[in-house]
């Protein structure tokens, strides 16, 4: 089966770091741009972070510009977000996917949908 496999994800106090991995399963990351996104309760999906395939040029939601960090290892298959300073806003189940080549803006169809992992921030 095509798809990611999230993990990392946790409960941790405001002011937090989580680092998540996005592990690719059945298929090569070499030539796709891969996308961290998030849905909180009663909110829609939304574009959290982007690395392109070659330049790994990166693109990030202002609001959480500054604090996460997006990378990847095609040696390992796997991108990964390290989220630092986290807020409670920040509290969301994250998934990863796929688009060909370079970043879209999160407009392209994505592919491989994994399963999420949940991130709570919370005092």
């Amino acid at each position: 089966q095509l798809q990611f496999v999230e993990s990392g994800g946790g409960s941790v106090q405001p002011g937090g770091s989580l680092r998540l991995s996005c592990a690719a399963s059945g298929f090569t990351l070499d030539y796709y741009a891969v996308g961290w996104f998030r849905q909180a309760p009663g909110k829609e999906r939304e574009g959290v972070s982007c690395i392109s395939f070659s330049d790994n040029t990166t693109y990030y939601k202002d609001s959480v510009k500054g604090r996460f960090t997006i990378s990847r290892d095609n040696a390992k298959n796997t991108v990964y977000l390290q989220m630092n300073s986290l807020k409670p806003e920040d509290t969301a189940v994250y998934y990863c996917a796929a688009e060909p080549y370079y970043c879209s803006g999160y407009v392209a169809p994505y592919y491989y949908w994994g399963q999420g992992t949940q991130v709570t921030v919370s005092s």
